[in-house]
């Protein structure tokens, strides 16, 4: 790797700082910038329709300003703008936020487009770090300071002019901001608040945008503070972060951000934007709500969101994208599979109101999610996840015995076939090893008849390769009765060591599973088997025969 060709982005001076000692407690305000950032970003631009239909479901989460983008640097933008004003789609309460540069024509165009809206956060910006002011630029502080001063006047000109209704609200970026000198990134948007005279009754929002993320999340919230510190405008701001997701930590350089004293957040939902991507609204806020903080947002229909998402977009949600790809509250792992059933039993067995599973840091139905995916079986799967499985989707609680047993052929499956076995898979499996092992004895019919208060006889029709024979025995109920008879009909001695049943589903329709072990006295080992039926009586005989039938095979 060459690194000798990278240096490192200088530090803050901030011997004191103070945000490592403080916690989120509350919600920031939230701002989507997904018709803008976002929109750029994607290799086939929204069209009108699927604009509009984002617009809409980014109110339905609660977002209260979303930047629409950019009205004077594209027709789209424009008409899109004209659109939701004309059609009376934004809500009173609803700010919708238009990106200009600082140059006179762009901020005509851009108010032209937002006239007749009820809310309009105007946001002006700049470029200010050295390296755009001498590579892109040419100039240096003072021209800086002066490009974005020249367009401060132009839009508190036209704001003081205009008579409408609307409610202006004012937005000034400098831009890269976490690779400008701090100093002067307190000096430009002191400046900008000089011009609009912003009151702690009327703030203007001065937006600290990480354009690309090149330091460590802490150093940015070291810059966030600095600046919350240092600006003399500080209480008629609302300090805004606008982070991106180049070294992969956005989330964390906007919740450290938080801490510093940010009061705002700008984001995308999934991180879409330029290059690896804007912070992820959504992690943001249900990293919140897994605190027991109210994120203020509603992503309780994460499908929904998906769904939206990706047809507005073209995009795909990762399947290990936090909190909402498909394979996020998934287990493959034996010992997870163990601890996230263990974990959900003692919930239910408790009643706890507080969520608190291994491996499941939220509850996925508070994100609309269903139990069903958490734990899917393949070759790392252990006995625990195979029996979630079954006790999930088909009421079967299978004793210890069988988890041990069944493992060994889930696994000799999933590795042989390289694949994950289906929920059906993996109860046909089992059906077919314990349950539907009818050959080469099978039961035909039997009935019970009591002879005293304590003994019963046992008649029944079983058949053997194909031809039936009839056997009748006396014991201590039915199942001792049947054993008896089978046994003295087999001439093989075993005893029943294990028994255990259960209906399987709730309900008058409701089918008995009963399991039995049998142990063979000639060799004194234990075969296992199941039985299914209506009748509990009907489901142990068959329990019996099933593990006769692995016994001799």
């Amino acid at each position: 790797m060459n690194f000798n060709r990278y240096v490192k982005i200088p530090e803050v001076d901030l011997p004191d700082r103070k945000w490592p000692q403080r916690t989120i407690e509350k919600a920031p305000i939230w701002c989507s910038v997904d018709l803008r950032d976002g929109n750029q970003a994607l290799e086939v631009p929204m069209n009108l329709e699927q604009k509009v239909r984002f617009f809409k479901y980014l109110l339905k989460c609660g977002f209260k300003t979303v930047e629409i983008g950019f009205p004077a640097a594209s027709e789209t933008d424009y008409n899109f703008c004209r659109y939701l004003i004309e059609n009376d789609l934004i809500p009173d309460d609803v700010a919708i936020q238009v990106l200009t540069q600082s140059r006179k024509h762009i901020i005509d165009k851009t108010m032209e487009a937002v006239n007749g809206a009820p809310n309009v956060v105007v946001h002006l910006y700049n470029s200010t770090s050295t390296l755009q002011r001498d590579v892109v630029f040419g100039f240096g502080k003072k021209e800086c300071i002066e490009l974005a001063v020249e367009g401060a006047k132009l839009i508190k000109e036209y704001i003081n002019e205009d008579d409408s209704d609307t409610n202006w609200i004012l937005e000034y970026s400098p831009e890269s901001y976490s690779s400008t000198e701090p100093d002067f990134s307190v000096e430009i948007c002191d400046a900008v608040c000089d011009i609009w005279k912003p009151t702690p009754d009327r703030k203007v929002i001065i937006n600290l945008p990480e354009t690309v993320e090149y330091t460590l999340p802490n150093v940015y919230a070291d810059m966030v503070e600095f600046f919350c510190e240092k600006t003399k405008w500080r209480d008629s701001i609302i300090v805004s972060l606008h982070t991106h997701n180049d070294r992969g930590t956005g989330v964390a350089a906007s919740e450290l951000g938080l801490l510093a004293g940010a009061d705002r957040v700008e984001g995308t939902l999934f991180g879409n934007g330029e290059r690896t991507g804007n912070v992820d609204i959504i992690t943001l806020a249900i990293n919140m709500m897994m605190q027991g903080i109210d994120p203020g947002l509603d992503f309780s229909n994460m499908n929904e969101c998906i769904d939206v998402y990706e047809d507005c977009t073209g995009m795909h949600v990762e399947p290990r994208h936090p909190w909402a790809g498909k394979l996020v509250f998934t287990a493959f792992s034996g010992s997870h599979q163990d601890a996230i059933n263990k974990g959900k039993k003692h919930m239910d067995d408790t009643g706890s109101a507080v969520w608190a599973v291994p491996y499941l840091p939220i509850d996925p139905a508070d994100v609309g999610r269903d139990y069903e995916p958490i734990i899917r079986i393949n070759s790392q799967s252990g006995r625990g996840g195979v029996a979630y499985v079954m006790e999930q989707y088909y009421g079967v609680m299978l004793p210890k015995s069988f988890q041990r047993d069944f493992l060994s052929i889930i696994k000799e499956e999933t590795d042989h076939g390289e694949k994950e076995l289906l929920p059906q898979q993996v109860f046909d499996l089992f059906d077919e090893y314990y349950i539907n092992v009818m050959a080469p004895y099978s039961l035909e019919s039997f009935s019970e008849h009591a002879v005293n208060e304590k003994k019963s006889r046992v008649d029944a029709v079983i058949s053997y390769n194909g031809e039936q024979h009839s056997i009748s025995a006396e014991g201590n109920g039915l199942l001792d009765a049947f054993t008896r008879a089978f046994k003295e009909f087999t001439g093989v001695d075993f005893s029943i060591g294990m028994y255990s049943e259960h209906a399987m589903k709730s309900g008058s329709d409701s089918a008995a599973i009963t399991y039995i072990e049998l142990k063979n006295h000639d060799d004194g080992k234990t075969y296992i088997g199941a039985g299914v039926s209506s009748s509990v009586t009907k489901s142990s005989v068959r329990a019996v025969i099933s593990a006769y039938n692995r016994m001799i095979k």
